[in-house]
């Protein structure tokens, strides 16, 4: 079995890759006689091409003697490979629109399509994700801004670090005032924006102490999806009930927007779930939220201030509170500055890799040896020019109607 690595090509290139050299080379000594690698030649990878023949990876500039091939973000249609099996994130199961046309393409070329996001245990819980380093970064990134908005500490870039290490030194630059932060999402992605509050040595509150006592240090409180949606018929909460039918429920957020300075934002949402507050709302004199890192990042999503994304060069806009409308980032004393990058892991990439490709030596690399593996048949979105049963809902979205 050959796998290849294939040169992220979207632009800008994603600087990540689903496996370091040192894995590569790991694998290939253990499954000597069965699996080989292929690495195609990038100029923007995080690891060299020199990187990977020093482990003694072959690198090439096509990978068409490949029958398998990794990436990491969506493959551009013209360089997808006939008849081939492929790995990556294809953002496709949710009908984005803009992939539409890859996904037929995928289905016109005969390709066997896993996706990432759909790789999971016997459990229904995910087992490959760069979630945890959106969360580390996306949290920093929080604090660059509100550094940046208050002049209070100037500190570099997530991605002007050369890794964690740095970036926790530079943590020690920060100096906060007693502000409350208000941190949504307890997932994978919420816990890693976790270490960077313990980083910074900021104490934990129970919502109750958040919403109702005074400290002389920072602290942050982390909520679940119970404690800021209620049932809108008797202010209950039933966590099935929510996520299957998150319509009859209503946000309370509000009552947090009024005590926290940050807020960081990693929950799921769902279309049909309430948003946080009324894009409006923010304008009312006892929102006081002035900084928000919305790493799930949801365009007109659970948090309506996020009005577009954002990217790693130009990071932030700020949103006028009277208005309601982008201005330019820190133009103004009266708006809300917004963080909204949706490629954060790429800030961090070698350390974001490095933990990728260990989920996939654990729950991927065993299963392709298998004459049958439930983990991937269940990420199988395409194969042989159809969709998988578990994917025909995408009949529609892939005819255009």
């Amino acid at each position: 079995m050959k796998i290849g690595i294939i040169r992220e090509g979207k632009n800008p290139p994603d600087r990540r890759t689903p496996f370091t050299p040192r894995q590569l080379k790991q694998i290939q000594s253990e499954f000597a006689d069965k699996i080989s690698f292929q690495v195609q030649s990038s100029p923007h990878r995080c690891f060299t091409d020199q990187e990977y023949s020093d482990e003694g990876i072959e690198i090439v500039e096509e990978l068409s003697a490949c029958d398998i091939i990794f990436g990491v973000k969506e493959i551009p249609i013209n360089q997808l490979l006939e008849g081939k099996t492929y790995f990556f994130f294809s953002h496709t199961m949710k009908k984005q629109p803009y992939n539409r046309a890859l996904l037929q393409a995928i289905l016109a070329k005969n390709i066997r399509l896993l996706d990432y996001e759909v790789l999971k245990d016997s459990n229904g819980k995910r087992v490959v994700a760069f979630g945890r380093w959106a969360g580390i970064v996306g949290a920093y990134n929080g604090f660059w801004t509100y550094g940046q908005k208050t002049d209070l500490f100037d500190i570099k870039r997530a991605y002007q670090c050369f890794d964690r290490k740095e970036l926790e030194s530079e943590l020690k630059k920060v100096q906060l005032p007693p502000i409350k932060i208000v941190l949504t999402g307890s997932g994978r992605v919420g816990k890693g924006a976790m270490e960077i509050m313990h980083a910074l040595g900021i104490k934990q509150v129970s919502t109750q102490e958040f919403l109702h006592q005074y400290f002389d240090d920072p602290v942050y409180v982390m909520l679940s999806s119970s404690d800021f949606n209620r049932r809108k018929s008797d202010g209950g909460f039933d966590k099935q009930e929510f996520y299957t039918n998150p319509e009859l429920y209503e946000s309370h957020f509000l009552k947090f927007a009024e005590e926290g300075e940050i807020l960081i934002s990693t929950h799921y949402w769902d279309p049909d779930a309430p948003k946080l507050f009324k894009l409006e709302e923010i304008n009312n004199p006892d929102f006081m939220i002035s900084v928000i890192a919305d790493v799930s990042c949801d365009v007109h999503g659970s948090v309506p201030t996020t009005l577009k994304t954002t990217n790693i060069l130009e990071p932030v806009f700020d949103v006028e509170r009277e208005t309601g409308e982008i201005i330019p980032a820190f133009g103004s004393q009266n708006s809300i500055s917004v963080m909204a990058i949706d490629n954060l892991p790429c800030e961090l990439p070698r350390e974001a890799s490095t933990d990728f490709g260990n989920q996939l030596i654990e729950w991927v690399i065993p299963e392709l040896l298998k004459d049958y593996s439930p983990i991937l048949e269940g990420a199988t979105i395409a194969r042989e020019g159809d969709l998988t049963v578990e994917f025909i809902y995408l009949t529609d979205f892939v005819n255009g109607d």
